[in-house]
């Protein structure tokens, strides 16, 4: 019998254990892109805000219990924008208490789970998020000042191309 079903596109890289102390840049993308998480809006001169929605507000809570959930977990920087959720996310030496050691994929998707689960509960969505998520391992500080800079400037790219596109 064929598979016709599209294959996935590996992100990840082949051999890494994702489980090992380091930096990664996620991001993880609303379902269907909906613009369901967040507003970004300008305020004359100042520089652009992210005001979350109700689904936003939980977003953001559940990422900041990751780090009770998982004490080698340390949240280096995120942005909570419309569809999408951009993060670093530090993984230190100490011990998960937790034998095998979670991975980065344990955690997104243990983050996407409780943020999908706790959602639900302000308003029924059926799917709150995309199936995969992009990574990045930070390999050096250029690469880190690049990515949390890209976190940081996020919301304007956003508004700037936004307002050429009169949405």
């Amino acid at each position: 019998m064929e598979n016709n079903l599209p294959r996935r596109k590996r992100t990840h890289l082949k051999d890494y254990d994702y489980s090992t102390e380091g930096v990664y840049f996620v991001t993880i993308s609303v379902y269907n892109r909906r613009k369901i998480l967040s507003k970004v809006v300008g305020r004359g001169l100042a520089p652009a805000e992210v005001e979350y929605t109700a689904y936003g507000k939980e977003a953001e809570r559940q990422l900041l219990l990751l780090e009770e959930r998982y004490p080698f977990l340390r949240i280096e920087s995120y942005v909570i924008m419309p569809d999408h959720i951009h993060m670093m996310l530090a993984f230190e030496e100490k011990t998960a208490g937790a034998s095998p050691r979670p991975t980065l994929y344990d955690v997104v998707c243990a983050y996407k789970s409780l943020t999908t689960r706790e959602c639900k509960k302000i308003y029924p969505v059926e799917k709150l998020f995309q199936t995969s998520f992009y990574e990045h391992i930070i390999r050096d500080q250029e690469d880190y000042n690049e990515k949390a800079r890209y976190i940081e400037e996020n919301p304007l790219r956003w508004m700037l191309k936004n307002a050429e596109v009169g949405e």
